[in-house]
C-alpha cells in the first residue's frame, strides 16, 4: 500500500528523543586460569630468587654390614634460579568534559575507564605468564621483564624438530626457539603427564587454546560420544573438560591468553606469582584539563620447580 499524502513519519522528523540503553554491552573475555590457580608471594627485589632441590634416587641396593664403619655420602647441592620483575601499568586520562557530560551506562567516566583497565591489566599478565617470553633486567633505560611459563620448562619438554629449549641461566631465562609443528595426539599428552609425575610432580591441569582442546576431545581415550539422558534424548558429547590419566585426573583448559601452538602441563602448587608492589591506583599530575590515573603493580612469575611439570610444543 502506498503512503497517504501528508503522514507524519518518524523518519527524519526533528524532536525525536535518543533511545540509548544504559546497559553496555561487553563481551571482552577476563577469564584468566592460569594466574587464577597459581599460588601468591612476595618480591623484596627487583630480582627474585630462590632454590630448587631434588632427593637421590631410591636405592634397591642401601644396605651396610654390622659394625662398619661409616662413610659419608655424597649429597646433591641446591640449585639457585631467579627471576625479574616487571611493572604492568594502564594509564588513563579524562577530560574534564567527558567527565561533564550526561552518560548513558555509567555514572562516571574516569571511574569506568579504570575499572576496564584493572580487568585488561589482568588479561596482560596471563598472556605473558603461560608465554614463551625470556626474562630481561631493568636499568635505566630498559623496562624489566619477567619469563613466562613456556620459557621455564626445559625437563619434561617435547618439542618439533629443530626446536630448543630456553630455561634459566646465569640469571635469565631465556626464551625457547620453535621446532616444526606437528599434530597433538594422546601419545604426546600421555608421555608429558608421565614424564612430570615421574619427575616427582602432580599435574593437574593442561593449558592450551581452544583448538587444542577440540584436538583432544578426539582422543581415543574418551567414552562413548553418545548419551541417553534422564528424559531419553540423545545428545552428542563433543568435548571434554577431563583426562583421567594414569597418575589422576588432568582438566584440559582452554585460554584465550596462552600460546595457540602449545599445550602447557601444569602442577599448580610449583608456580607463584611474587608481588614487589601490589596492585594500587596512582593520581598523576593535573597537567591540562584532564584527570589522569595510573593503575600499575610490579611482580615476577615464579617457577618453583619447573621439572615437575611438563610442555608439548610446536602443535598445529
Amino acid at each position: 500500500m502506498a503512503v497517504p499524502t501528508n503522514t507524519v513519519q518518524a523518519v527524519g522528523r526533528i524532536g525525536n528523543r535518543e533511545d540509548l540503553s544504559d546497559i553496555i554491552y561487553d563481551i571482552s573475555p577476563t577469564d584468566t586460569p592460569f594466574v587464577s590457580s597459581i599460588g601468591r608471594g612476595k618480591a623484596e627485589a627487583t630480582y627474585t630468587e630462590w632454590q630448587t632441590d631434588t632427593l637421590v634416587a631410591a636405592n634397591h641396593d642401601n644396605k651396610t654390614i654390622q659394625g662398619d664403619d661409616l662413610a659419608n655420602e655424597s649429597r646433591p647441592a641446591t640449585t639457585r634460579v631467579g627471576t625479574h620483575t616487571q611493572i604492568f601499568k594502564k594509564v588513563i586520562g579524562t577530560s574534564t568534559t567527558a567527565q561533564a557530560v550526561k552518560q548513558a551506562g555509567r555514572a562516571n567516566e574516569h571511574s569506568y575507564q579504570v575499572a576496564k583497565a584493572g580487568k585488561e591489566m589482568k588479561r596482560d599478565m596471563e598472556k605473558r605468564f603461560t608465554g614463551n617470553y625470556a626474562s630481561v633486567a631493568a636499568t635505566a633505560s630498559v623496562a624489566g621483564e619477567t619469563a613466562g611459563a613456556l620459557a621455564w620448562i626445559t625437563t619434561n619438554d617435547s618439542r618439533g624438530a629443530g626446536g630448543a629449549d630456553g630455561g634459566f641461566s646465569a640469571g635469565i631465562v631465556a626464551a625457547a626457539t620453535n621446532g616444526t609443528q606437528r599434530a597433538f595426539t594422546e601419545t604426546l599428552l600421555k608421555a608429558a603427564v608421565s614424564a612430570a609425575w615421574n619427575a616427582g610432580g602432580d599435574p593437574t591441569m593442561a593449558i592450551m587454546s581452544l583448538t587444542q582442546k577440540q584436538t583432544a576431545a578426539g582422543f581415543a581415550g574418551l567414552a562413548d560420544a553418545r548419551r541417553e539422558t534422564g528424559d531419553k534424548k540423545l545428545k552428542i558429547i563433543a568435548g571434554a573438560d577431563v583426562y583421567v590419566s594414569d597418575v589422576g585426573e588432568i582438566r584440559l583448559v582452554p585460554d584465550r591468553f596462552c600460546s595457540t601452538r602449545d599445550a602447557l602441563i601444569v602442577d599448580p602448587e610449583l608456580w607463584e606469582i611474587a608481588t614487589l608492589d601490589p596492585m594500587q591506583r596512582r593520581a598523576l599530575a593535573v597537567t591540562g584539563l584532564a584527570d589522569r590515573t595510573a593503575l600499575y603493580t610490579e611482580c615476577a612469575l615464579k617457577s618453583l620447580n619447573e621439572s615437575g611439570n611438563a610442555l608439548i610444543a610446536d602443535l598445529t
